[in-house]
């Protein structure tokens, strides 16, 4: 019973399918990607809350992105990269360890819902002991069942389809607007101000949209898994990445800090050198 319940407990994570030999290059390459988008969102944050003239409620809003930007990559990458320089049979996690990490997954996507789906999922027995996925999500954790888990299929699916429908509707809606006050306003600046900002927002937008879209979706074709895993990774590691260009340097206060900033280091170095 003993080792019954320490199986039980003790599951294996699938991970990305790598060769010995492109391992450490595929570590190296995520352990880059890691250390700019921490180094971008952390130095946003810290730039507004130094800088007093960036006070202000729209940049305090600014803050927040780059947080959630950080707990997004933190809880999934550090530990995928720990795992991709193991043997795919020591990947090993306890199954409170992969909770915990498929809940804070899903407090990056901003799925509030979650905290009642992962409710779902722990009330379900286990056979299995392999997380069919490079980290812990809610479906991979209710994979792990033998049960009958429709309950959890149809209300993720059903609730995935509103903020999907929702947050397409409510771009479409604002964007129509900049579009309409585009057309109407002869003012060439701000046209353009607008359409760059804006072309920047949809590009990481449609990535986030359609990374999130596959992993949720291919979660029901094991076929695909591939497929899966490569979009799962994306939309953890692409928009933490992007997000600090998009929304930081679009900011005219705050690439003027960042200028004004650089060009006092330099400064700086040419007194010290001196």
């Amino acid at each position: 019973m003993d080792n019954l319940t320490i199986t039980n407990n003790i599951l294996l994570v699938e991970g990305l399918k790598v060769t010995p030999q492109s391992s450490y290059p595929v570590f190296v390459l995520l352990l880059l990607v890691y250390v700019f988008a921490m180094g971008c969102n952390i130095g946003l944050i810290i730039l507004i809350s130094t800088e007093k003239n960036l006070h202000h409620p729209m940049h305090f809003l600014f803050c927040n992105l780059p947080l959630n930007d950080i707990l997004g990559t933190t809880v999934m990458l550090p530990r995928l990269m720990q795992d991709i320089l193991r043997e795919a049979s020591e990947r090993y996690i306890t199954y409170v360890e992969c909770v915990v990490q498929a809940y804070f997954v899903h407090i990056f996507a901003a799925a509030s819902h979650y905290v009642l789906m992962i409710g779902l999922t722990i009330r379900l027995s286990r056979c299995r002991h392999q997380i069919e996925n490079p980290f812990c999500d809610n479906a991979s954790l209710f994979k792990l069942s033998c049960e009958n888990v429709s309950i959890n299929n149809v209300f993720g699916l059903i609730y995935t389809v509103i903020v999907f429908t929702f947050s397409l509707g409510s771009v479409f809606i604002t964007y129509t607007k900049i579009a309409a006050v585009c057309i109407t306003s002869k003012n060439k600046a701000l046209n353009s101000k607008a359409i760059k900002t804006c072309g920047t927002h949809i590009a990481v937008y449609i990535i986030m949209f359609a990374s999130c879209a596959t992993m949720v979706f291919l979660h029901r074709f094991p076929e695909y898994s591939d497929n899966r895993k490569l979009a799962s990774i994306m939309f953890h590691i692409v928009p933490p990445g992007l997000n600090p260009l998009v929304y930081g340097l679009q900011t005219k206060e705050i690439r003027q800090k960042l200028v004004k900033f650089w060009n006092r280091n330099k400064v700086n170095n040419k007194t010290i050198k001196s």
